[in-house]
């Protein structure tokens, strides 16, 4: 079977996409809170199994589970193989008495597709399941690897991606299938730290005037003052960055770095011995997590250092954490894009062929797991059905005819790439 004839009988078979579709959205798998998403793995390892993938899945946290599937090429040491990657999991809802059409299941409307994972991205994860079914069920060869991540914790910043690919399970070339409007974006950084100040000695609260004026006699600092300082210098070098850095197509200043909330104390009667500051920094595709938070924590160090109390009682830097929910950070890794990468001019030959128009190739507004496969050395993009005005939205929908040229175009590329030689 050729690429023209697969995508005829994908428009064909269409409707069976979205019963599965409709499948997918009925799991409830939400998160926050998280921690449901074994069912619909179970579903996803079944239907894997069934086209005659290899399945291997492990526990992530407590009743979440991650998924990969591997279908064997027929010469997989001489040709390309594939890793097509998204996550089960779900925003919130809110209260489903705001939603016009029932959140956790398929509404079909005017050429929209309704139901939270619509665009973000439960759409996807079908089109993909259902590419493998008409493989098998057509007996089409692939002669390189194909293999299908079923990622859970994307949505509540847990690496369930740097997971997976710590295992081993990478490929040549890998499809992050988040929401992209069928743009191919690459993406900056993104990762939250914390900034930890301890005194050494506690004290009263009717101490203070002794701790702060001349022959007071006491020796100490307020730990919330003293973030002040702190949060001051961050602001500093956010608007330093904003001055010395720059990418195409991203605003000036927007590797931003957000003092996002605050923490110290015991109560009014103490003066405060502890202060503790959770913030975000966003950084540009062409930099790499370990040099931002060594930049950062460089700076941090030298302003502390330039304060006489602080330089007895430095503040502690942490960064980043596998999941958001279970140790409060975050890492999303950039991502710039290698539009010289065979994998790339393979799957912009197959949106042209596709759709007869050259595809918008830029920078995502937001963060997806793409990142995870630039420290793994994996060239990969983020390509997928689905609006980022629509994702977490209330009444998320998305657009059917954007789909089926979704599954298209990843059926045209998955029958180009896997039969290419290395």
């Amino acid at each position: 079977m050729n690429k023209e004839q697969l995508s005829q009988l994908i428009e064909d078979k269409f409707d069976e996409l979205l019963d599965l579709l409709d499948q997918l959205i009925r799991f409830e798998t939400v998160s926050p809170p998280a921690r449901n998403t074994q069912p619909i793995q179970a579903f996803v390892r079944q239907y894997l199994t069934d086209q005659d993938f290899e399945v291997d899945h492990w526990p992530f946290f407590q009743k979440d589970e991650l998924l990969v599937g591997c279908k064997k090429g027929t010469d997989s040491t001489n040709y390309h193989s594939l890793v097509l990657n998204g996550h089960v999991d779900v925003a919130p809802v809110g209260d489903e008495k705001d939603w016009i059409y029932p959140p956790f299941q398929l509404t079909q409307k005017d050429g929209r597709l309704y139901g939270r994972g619509t665009s973000d991205m439960k759409a996807a994860i079908a089109a993909d399941l259902f590419l493998f079914k008409l493989l098998k069920e057509e007996g089409i060869p692939l002669k390189g690897d194909l293999l299908f991540h079923s990622v859970v914790g994307e949505e509540s910043g847990e690496a369930g991606t740097r997971e997976i690919l710590e295992k081993g399970y990478g490929a040549d070339y890998a499809i992050v299938s988040d929401t992209s409007e069928l743009k191919i974006w690459g993406q900056g950084g993104c990762i939250t730290g914390w900034i930890k100040l301890k005194t050494a000695k506690v004290f009263h609260d009717g101490n203070r005037r002794n701790l702060i004026h001349a022959g007071g006699g006491l020796k100490g600092f307020s730990a919330v003052e003293k973030m002040v300082k702190l949060i001051e210098g961050l602001q500093e070098l956010e608007r330093y960055w904003a001055i010395t850095k720059s990418y195409p197509e991203f605003a000036t200043g927007s590797n931003t770095i957000n003092p996002a909330y605050i923490e110290g104390g015991r109560n009014p009667a103490f003066i405060a011995d502890t202060c503790s500051l959770w913030f975000t920094v966003h950084f540009y595709p062409n930099e790499k997590v370990e040099d931002i938070t060594k930049e950062v924590t460089e700076h941090i160090q030298k302003v502390a250092q330039a304060d006489p109390w602080m330089r007895d009682n430095p503040p502690i830097v942490e960064w980043g954490g596998r999941s958001m929910a279970e140790d409060k950070g975050e890492i999303f890794p950039a991502l710039e894009l290698d539009q010289d990468h065979p994998g790339f001019k393979h799957l912009v030959k197959a949106y042209q062929n596709i759709k007869g128009e050259d595809p918008v190739i830029g920078m995502s507004p937001s963060v997806s797991d793409s990142g995870w496969f630039t420290p793994f050395n994996i060239p990969v993009v983020c390509f997928g059905p689905g609006e980022m005005k629509e994702a977490h939205a209330l009444n998320e929908s998305s657009s059917r005819q954007e789909l089926l040229e979704f599954t298209q175009i990843i059926g045209a590329f998955i029958l180009d790439w896997c039969n290419q030689k290395r």
